[in-house]
């Protein structure tokens, strides 16, 4: 069983739909470790020896949060900047992460249309990323296509939402059980509730 670490980044938490949803399914399933980094480190104090600790006992490290402004909430790159040091994460010796899993869940305001060369964003979501998959690679990370909910702010009713955040589970446990097709994932643009790709079906 794969030990699986999500680090949760949302500075409006309090009135999220979506991630909030993700995350009361997360906080359903066992044996995984839920990290909301906004309420840990309110004044971005990040405690750098004990994130590394907790990236050298897990096996996969899972970013939720929105998309903003193309990129994370700015307490992940704070996070990146401080934890990811020369020597543990990469460089002469920076061997600590060799193997692991980097992954993202991601909620996106726009339709998944936007995110095409012909769209009004002008680029796929996966180029927006290119940043942080080159950061998995240079910590010798596997990088998997991100779990992504487009068109987030759609209305509360549409059941959309519920799908979304049940196929989250069904991520998590995959990941958790190691039925999850990573070689699968890495070679996808993106991942949703309907195209995961799980090896075979997992319980718990």
């Amino acid at each position: 069983m794969a030990k699986v670490l999500i680090y949760y980044a949302h500075p409006g938490h309090q009135v999220s739909r979506a991630n909030k949803r993700m995350m009361r399914e997360a906080q359903t399933i066992k044996d995984i470790t839920l990290v909301d980094l906004y309420a840990q480190y309110p004044r971005f104090d990040i405690d750098i020896d004990l994130e590394q600790q907790r990236l050298v006992e897990h096996d996969v490290i899972l970013f939720q949060c929105p998309l903003f402004w193309y990129s994370t909430p700015s307490i992940i790159k704070e996070w990146q900047d401080l934890v990811l040091e020369q020597g543990f994460a990469y460089g002469h010796n920076g061997n600590a992460l060799t193997g692991k899993v980097m992954m993202f869940a991601l909620t996106a305001s726009g339709p998944q249309p936007a995110y095409t060369e012909q769209g009004y964003q002008h680029f796929t979501l996966r180029t927006f990323l290119t940043p942080l998959e080159q950061t998995a690679r240079l910590c010798k990370m596997r990088f998997a296509a991100p779990y992504v909910l487009f068109d987030a702010l759609r209305d509360s009713a549409d059941n959309v939402m519920d799908a979304h955040a049940a196929g989250y589970g069904r991520l998590l446990r995959a990941l958790r059980d190691e039925h999850y097709d990573l070689h699968a994932a890495e070679r996808l643009e993106t991942v949703a509730f309907d195209t995961l790709p799980v090896a075979e079906a997992s319980h718990g």
